[in-house]
């Protein structure tokens, strides 16, 4: 019987309750993701929310099958297709 929540096994609110099984890992920082949290699934991969909302631009469109660029004076319409 556990001393802090007096139940066999633990309560789940209990800090000595063992975590849940997680659902899967975040490849980006290892963390595994429990039931209930968010998660991205991209090309088979997974990110949990915080490493999805920590991810530049520069890293997160390319993921997303997108091109991220830098704009240039060669990429200004100059009105010929030469």
């Amino acid at each position: 019987m556990c001393q802090e929540c007096h139940m066999t096994p633990c309560h789940p609110r209990c800090p000595n309750a063992p975590d849940p099984p997680s659902v899967t890992t975040c490849h980006r920082c290892k963390e595994p993701i429990y039931p209930g949290e968010e998660y991205a699934h991209i090309d088979g991969v997974d990110y949990c929310e915080s490493c999805i909302d920590d991810m530049p631009y520069c890293e997160l469109i390319p993921l997303l099958g997108g091109d991220w660029k830098t704009a240039s004076e060669e990429d200004i319409y100059d009105g010929y297709d030469g």
